[in-house]
């Protein structure tokens, strides 16, 4: 190893071990601290791009070994997903009575989570009018060229990105396969079959009064087990953040993104004033907004850094019970569906403005009933857009040929794809949580504790 190299990895340990040494001072909370590892990964990320960022011998070793920092922690929230989501889901049932219906809950999150979608999409549209976006205008480079042809053939591979196809989907025929998450739909699937077996040990409980003390005693304790678990992997997150950061700064094209400003530009401020969506939401019900982005803050950062609402979900759903008050059944279902249903950024703005950029190259006039058909198969195609690294790109393998247009127009993206995914991933995620608490306050699940006045 050069030793630069070294020299970088002794003072990214340097960074580390002030996040740790400031982690024992009660001040020194998690959200403070995860914003530190945020700017302290960006700036040294800057550094070593600027100092470095011709020579690969020095850069490649430096990330390889600080990407292990970033990569375990991301493997660790994934390692919890599926065991996190199959009991809460158990519980869930479990505890129905406490909670009115489930059926009530998963109604109620779905409509926030696709009606949100759907403001999303017209955001969207609004934002690719005002800056006169036009597919027209992107050229592609052999890069562009390939990953065109890539997306062609996935799109002609089968149904799997027809909206069909996706529905059909969502009932698992595997459960273990789900649970080891072999395909994009495995967490509804485990949902699904979470509920069902669920019902299974109520029914159970209600038939013999000693079984149904024992599945309760059982699941409860296993539950208590697993958030602890999760509480472990969170504090780590200050740590995964700086690293995760210091990763996406040294590998992002800047070139690309000046050549692309416009549609850079475009995208943040649709995700932004849907943000303000979301907190308008939520400042309607009664809650506050400032305190609660403060709360989720942490949640936020790593689905922008990490770009997977799928891997977000044990934060997302620690975040609603523990500092939004939002109760456990609803947390889980919110987080859960929210990763792969009405992605307000991924489903909803991404696929809208792409439609909206590509019609005046085909001839077609954005009118009202465009607006209408696309918000339609916009609001439908949003089912089953797998919560990681490229669901936007399965969005936009939904909503364009049903609008009849080419698939092309993703693939001359590519080179700012991470860089907006990053916010549209932050996006979801906040749209999940806001599902949770416009949930909560709808059927009035939110019961009084210290969480409530700030919440």
């Amino acid at each position: 190893m050069p030793i630069l190299a070294l020299v970088n990895l002794v003072l990214f340990v340097g960074l580390m071990s002030v996040l740790y040494q400031l982690g024992k001072r009660e001040q020194w909370t998690l959200s403070r601290r995860v914003l530190l590892g945020l700017i302290g990964g960006t700036l040294f990320g800057f550094a070593l791009s600027g100092l470095y960022g011709g020579n690969q011998s020095v850069v490649d070793p430096t990330l390889e070994w600080i990407n292990i920092i970033g990569s375990s922690y991301v493997s660790l929230l994934r390692m919890i997903i599926m065991p996190l989501i199959l009991i809460t889901m158990i519980a869930a049932v479990l505890k129905v009575d406490e909670i009115k219906s489930l059926g009530k809950i998963g109604g109620t999150v779905v409509s926030v989570l696709i009606v949100t979608t759907v403001i999303a999409a017209l955001i969207g549209i609004g934002m690719a009018l005002v800056f006169n976006l036009d597919a027209s205008d992107l050229t592609g480079g052999a890069r562009e060229l390939a990953r065109a042809e890539v997306l062609e053939a996935r799109r002609a591979a089968g149904a799997d990105y027809s909206v069909i196809g996706t529905l059909s989907s969502l009932v698992p025929q595997n459960i273990f396969a789900d649970l080891a998450g072999s395909r994009p739909l495995s967490i509804i699937g485990v949902v699904v079959f979470g509920l069902l077996f669920g019902i299974a040990a109520a029914l159970v409980g209600e038939e013999n009064a000693e079984r149904g003390a024992a599945i309760r005693s059982f699941v409860d304790t296993t539950q208590a087990v697993i958030m602890r678990l999760v509480k472990l992997v969170i504090s780590l997150t200050p740590y995964g953040v700086l690293a995760l950061m210091t990763r996406v700064i040294v590998t992002t094209d800047g070139g690309a993104i000046i050549n692309l400003i416009s549609f850079v530009a475009a995208s943040y401020i649709a995700i932004g004033i849907m943000f303000l969506v979301h907190g308008a939401m939520i400042g309607a019900l009664g809650g506050n907004v400032r305190s609660y982005f403060q709360k989720v803050w942490p949640v936020l950062t790593f689905a922008f850094v990490t770009r997977s609402s799928a891997a977000t979900i044990p934060l997302t759903i620690r975040a609603q019970i523990e500092e939004l008050n939002v109760p456990a059944p609803i947390a889980n279902i919110a987080a859960s569906f929210g990763a792969t249903i009405g992605q307000n950024g991924c489903a909803g703005i991404y696929p809208a403005m792409l439609a909206a950029m590509v019609a005046p190259s085909m001839g077609v006039e954005i009118n009202v009933a465009f607006i209408v058909q696309l918000l339609i198969i916009v609001a439908i195609g949003s089912f089953g857009i797998a919560g990681v690294g490229g669901g936007a790109t399965n969005a936009a393998l939904v909503v364009l040929p049903a609008m009849g247009f080419p698939v092309t127009i993703a693939a001359l993206l590519i080179s700012i794809e991470p860089l907006i995914d990053m916010a549209r991933t932050a996006l979801n995620v906040n749209g999940s949580i806001t599902a949770g608490i416009v949930t909560s306050k709808v059927l009035g699940s939110t019961e009084p504790s210290g969480h409530e006045a700030e919440a």
